[in-house]
């Protein structure tokens, strides 16, 4: 592997984990997703899978690297809503599980560096 492609490969293999966990446990993010939203969450959940696999698959391909790197720090901006949603569905949890959910919000952050750092290792 490719210094450059690196990061982006690490992160394809993240977004295919969690894309493939969409489909095989979806409760979990069916609760997630904001009320806001039109539709069915569990519609919602499978359009995230979705996009986290295609997204993937481009990370992985060296010739949509980039334009999907770019993507994928935009798609974890748009979900930071459904964290915050857990963030408050889980404030009366126990301390523990309380805990992992305020650790998402600010775990955006990197994520979304990564997803830069990798379309800049393209460019």
């Amino acid at each position: 592997m490719s210094r450059p492609a690196r990061p982006a490969l690490l992160l394809a293999g993240l977004l295919a984990a969690a894309g493939t966990a969409h489909f095989v446990a979806p409760r979990q993010f069916d609760a997630i997703v904001p009320e806001a939203l039109p539709g069915s969450s569990r519609a919602w959940t499978k359009a995230s899978g979705v996009a986290e696999l295609m997204l993937a698959a481009g990370l992985a391909i060296p010739a949509t690297r980039r334009v999907s790197a770019g993507a994928t720090a935009v798609f974890f901006a748009a979900v930071f809503p459904a964290n915050v949603k857990m963030a408050y569905d889980w404030r009366d949890r126990p301390t523990a599980a309380r805990t992992l959910a305020y650790a998402r919000l600010p775990l955006q952050v990197p994520l979304i560096l990564w997803a830069r750092k990798a379309a800049r290792a393209e460019g």
